[in-house]
């Protein structure tokens, strides 16, 4: 079909006044109404969660997993020896700590009386006793030279979900002996509740800032670049109340409000955006400011409400991995996503109709909408003569944009999976303090002992001591064990326990490998033709289990997600090869981003510039949450430039010209969304948690390269490949389908529909 068939040559079909036109229009007409419910809104949800919100903790289980049961083995048979264990660190430069024996002392039996504590067992030998001789190599619990020990402390629930005033009993217990001189750090989960309150608000000032740049060198208008930025924040903040009120009624990891923060200032700029910037095409078009906020929210409105639907189906994803941790996490980002989506489709177009057309009465320079197409005859706009660029060389387009792709997706070829240990936390955390002391003086496999036990209660007692010889024998010379203490049995013989001290660090892979190696091979051989159970528990084995779920289930998450996204582009374009080309391109530019994460801070490529200290492991979840955020934001892009490319196609039927068309009114608010999308993720690399530094630099790149590469790059050539071919559906499969209108019209499906 020629591509001057013109709009006039073929008459559109009438469009119905939907329900999302009537309430952009009613929004827009009773604005006064719409800005009141949204202030008292914003007002009562923040009284609400202050009166009764709840707090974040990351107290999670994993019931049903080997360390889960061993504990359960532990709490039942020793409860002093079971529990959730923590240290605290003890040091004097000038003086061995058995000079300050009566102060350690005291501190241990005042740590023993807090609430919560099973037991607090003391470094030093007995008064008048002589000290047993260190085991080689020494983990403790005194130093060789005796200036460095630990009290391990036994508590009843994980420390790190205490409220934050309990520090102040353990300050108390610990403050002879650093009145003594001696230096006291807590590490483990103690050091974690010691850690100082995240704060954001750094963060969300340098996004906001880049976004009034970013959209007053784009737009001209003052009015139009603030707009985006006042309705994200109060989207934002409703978004996050509602989020403290869940949190009074389940638990919430510490990470949700920062992350539910970070998408929902995100994408309550984009989808505001989104809107302003066709309203204010259609003012220039000549449109009364009603009419025009009605029209930009039956279509922009629609993508977004299309696009919402499509993160929020992304993020629900998580909960296939079985663990409500990270269900959770996904819920915290969805609350944000659906008040930024209510915001946009209501507060935005109050907005609109309030501001009228005065919205570009201050500007910085001319104001721009909406890239206008260049009339017939005229010199075509850059982006116009970018695509026709395209469309005459599209393989290598195609190519260059694939090469990049592999270059910066190689990395993720050895991604290591693994806990961020607190040696990777900064020098002024007491927990790496902490870390550093313990490892200088036992050894860095201190920092993450692992408990083993044997149930031997279903044994004979005439052959449990053969048992324990076996199971001894056993636990020699195990590779990456830097030692493993004798079996002891508890007060009711029923249960062995043993320590294991891995070589490494807890964060690295040969502690890992030290605890899947002792929990399939080497204590099942322990007690091979017995009737005893065997268990490797304490928080590094809960980490390691955490991770061989994750990792197990990663594949899975994939898949649904894909899935679900790929049946809404589906849906929505009625065209096989346009879904496919979406999922595929996605996933593309997902492995991109992890690659980068990767180089940045396993490789050590950068880290210490963002004040990592060391290479450090991806955390577990991070790639499965980056899977689904990123997936999901995606689709705004791939929403809103094939909704475009869809318009003109079912106009003109050129496929060619449609994708010219598409990619020239709509580079520039792809361009200037992606911008500031980058920089509200990218800004949160300041923060001082290892995991947000991952998520924002993972985001950040993700959109990045999702916006340049592969939404301006490579979807441009191979819709150009696909031609007309991208729109053909089987008719049974478009008979099944349900009809999805990315930009509200009731226009026929296209020319080639495969009815």
């Amino acid at each position: 079909m020629p591509s001057s068939l013109a709009r006039e040559d073929r008459p559109a079909a009438p469009r119905r006044k939907g329900a999302l036109r009537r309430t952009g229009e009613w929004c827009a007409r009773h604005f006064v109404v719409v800005l009141v419910l949204w202030v008292a809104a914003l007002a009562g949800l923040q009284v609400l969660q202050h009166a009764y919100g709840g707090d974040y903790s990351d107290d999670f289980s994993l019931p049903g997993t080997q360390s889960q049961n061993g504990l359960d083995v532990l709490e039942a048979h020793a409860p002093s020896a079971g529990g959730y264990s923590a240290q605290v660190v003890l040091h004097d430069a000038d003086k061995p700590l058995t000079s300050l024996s009566s102060q350690v002392a005291t501190a241990v039996a005042d740590l023993q009386k807090l609430p919560d504590v099973l037991s607090a067992q003391s470094p030093l030998p007995p008064p008048g006793s002589t000290p047993p001789p260190p085991p080689d190599p020494n983990t403790g619990p005194l130093s060789t030279d005796g200036k460095t020990a630990y009290i391990t402390v036994r508590f009843s629930v994980q420390p790190s979900t205490l409220d934050p005033s309990y520090l102040d009993g353990v300050d108390k217990a610990v403050q002879p002996l650093r009145s003594a001189g001696a230096t006291v750090e807590y590490g483990g989960s103690l050091g974690e509740l010691a850690r100082p309150e995240p704060s954001d608000r750094t963060s969300e000032a340098i996004g906001f800032g880049v976004a009034i740049v970013v959209l007053l060198i784009g737009f001209g208008s003052l009015l139009a670049a603030v707009l985006p930025l006042v309705t994200a924040l109060v989207c934002a903040l409703c978004g996050l109340a509602l989020l403290g009120l869940l949190a009074a009624a389940a638990t919430f990891a510490t990470v949700s409000p920062t992350l539910a923060t970070m998408i929902g200032i995100g994408v309550g700029i984009d989808y505001a955006l989104f809107l302003v910037t066709r309203h204010r095409q259609n003012l220039v078009d000549g449109q009364d400011p009603v009419t025009a906020a009605g029209n930009a929210a039956a279509t922009s409105g629609h993508a977004v409400l299309l696009s919402g639907c499509t993160v929020i189906i992304a993020l629900s994803g998580l909960w296939v991995s079985g663990i409500g941790f990270i269900g959770k996490l996904g819920l915290a980002a969805a609350v944000t996503v659906v008040t930024a989506v209510l915001g946009a489709l209501t507060l935005v177009p109050a907005v609109l109709g309030l501001i009228g057309r005065r919205i570009d009465r201050v500007r910085v320079r001319k104001p721009v909408a909406e890239t206008v197409p260049a009339p017939e005859g005229a010199e075509p706009g850059g982006w116009h003569r970018y695509a026709q660029r395209v469309e005459r060389r599209p393989w290598w387009f195609l190519a260059g944009g694939v090469v990049l792709l592999a270059v910066l997706s190689f990395p993720v070829l050895f991604i290591q999976l693994g806990h961020i240990g607190d040696g990777a936390d900064p020098k002024s955390f007491t927990d790496r303090r902490a870390f550093d002391l313990m490892s200088t003086a036992f050894g860095p496999g201190s920092n993450g002992p692992l408990t083993l036990v044997i149930d031997q209660s279903e044994v004979p007692s005439a052959d449990r001591s053969a048992l324990a010889e076996q199971a001894q024998k056993a636990l020699t010379d195990v590779p990456d064990a830097a030692v493993i203490t004798p079996l002891t049995a508890t007060s009711d013989g029923d249960v062995l326990t043993a320590t294991a001290y891995s070589v490494a660090a807890p964060q690295d892979e040969r502690t890992t490998s030290l605890t899947n190696r002792l929990t399939d091979d080497v204590l099942p051989q322990a007690v091979s033709g017995t009737d005893a159970s065997t268990y490797v528990t304490g928080t590094t084995a809960a980490q390691v289990d955490f991770l061989d779920i994750v990792s197990s289930r990663l594949p899975l998450i994939i898949a649904v997600v894909v899935g679900l996204a790929f049946l809404v582009i589906l849906a929505v374009f009625r065209g096989l090869l346009v879904a496919v080309k979406a999922a595929v391109l996605n996933v593309l530019s997902i492995a991109a981003s992890y690659g980068v994460v990767v180089a940045v801070f396993q490789w050590g490529w950068g880290g210490p510039a963002l004040g990592v200290s060391g290479d450090v492991p991806i955390e577990s979840y991070v790639p499965m949450m980056m899977f689904a955020i990123v997936f999901g934001l995606s689709m705004d892009y791939e929403i809103f430039l094939l909704s475009r490319i869809h318009e003109a196609w079912v106009r003109t039927g050129d496929p060619g010209a449609s994708v010219a068309h598409a990619l020239e009114i709509t580079a520039r608010v792809i361009s200037c969304a992606a911008l500031i999308m980058v920089s509200v993720f990218a800004a949160f690399i300041i923060s001082d948690d290892i995991v947000v530094k991952m998520l924002g630099l993972g985001l950040a790149a993700s959109v990045l390269i999702d916006a340049t590469v592969v939404r301006l790059l490579m979807v441009p050539a191979v819709m150009t490949l696909l031609g007309r071919a991208a729109w053909w559906i089987p008719g049974p499969l478009d008979r099944i389908l349900p009809h999805l209108d990315a930009e509200g019209s009731t226009e026929p499906a296209g020319p080639t529909s495969g009815k």
